[in-house]
């Protein structure tokens, strides 16, 4: 990877985007991390990038402290760097939904994983993460999303990418760049199911969205939702009367 310079931001309160861009594809890697009395790092990056990764990390919060690793689904640069992180911190336990422990990381763990069910809450201290299982959203069976209850952090993994180098986080529309970059890309298997996965994301209220690959949205994250949600209901109606 042809990365520019690991960035440190605090998109919410102690909520930490470490971020890289790969100029070969035009695109930043973001991975986040909630610094807590239990710290969780959402995302670990591809391989290649552990010892930036790792040591943006280590500027947060202690390697040994690192308490929790988390992941969408299983794809390099979600989770590329699982077993670097795992060797690194003692203390880390990876906690992923029921699919996602079934599909890959039961048999890929020396030591299990927290299983969380859908909707179950992780506290890490002052934080409440709650998973929520996201089937083929972005894609993948074992997709899924957290959202810190705390700070109305929404954790998106491929939802609302969008290319370039970009702010750390930014208020301006971020809908319009990422459906452009979608419509390219193609990377999310559009159901009935996914209009209204998106609503029920929206019902949330979020307040940040953590983007990772692009900027990291701070306004009416609803609204950004819903119309996502408009878009995809528009392109399914669009593609089944053309088939």
């Amino acid at each position: 990877m042809t990365d520019t310079a690991t960035a440190i931001d605090e998109i919410a309160p102690d909520v930490f985007r470490i971020s890289a861009v790969d100029a070969r594809l035009g695109m930043s890697f973001n991975q986040f991390l909630v610094r807590d009395a239990e710290p969780l790092l959402f995302h670990t990056g591809h391989r290649a990038r552990f010892a930036a990764v790792s040591e943006a990390v280590a500027s947060l919060v202690p390697l040994e402290s690192l308490r929790w690793i988390a992941y969408s689904h299983t794809e390099s640069d979600e989770c590329g760097a699982l077993d670097e992180f795992l060797d690194a911190c003692p203390h880390a336990q990876v906690a992923q939904g029921a699919l996602g422990c079934a599909l890959w990381a039961n048999d890929h763990l020396d030591d299990a994983p927290r299983r969380l069910a859908d909707g179950e809450v992780l506290v890490t201290g002052g934080h409440r993460l709650r998973h929520l299982d996201t089937p083929h959203l972005p894609h993948g069976w074992d997709a899924r999303l957290l959202f810190d209850e705390t700070t109305g952090t929404l954790f998106t993994s491929d939802l609302f990418t969008h290319l370039g180098e970009t702010t750390p986080l930014t208020t301006a529309d971020i809908v319009a760049t990422s459906i452009e970059t979608e419509d390219r890309m193609r990377f999310v298997p559009v159901t009935p199911h996914t209009p209204a996965q998106l609503l029920a994301l929206a019902d949330l209220q979020p307040t940040t969205l953590a983007v990772m690959h692009g900027a990291s949205f701070q306004g009416d994250g609803a609204s950004a939702l819903e119309a996502l949600a408009a878009h995809y209901a528009d392109r399914l109606a669009r593609e089944v009367v053309r088939a």
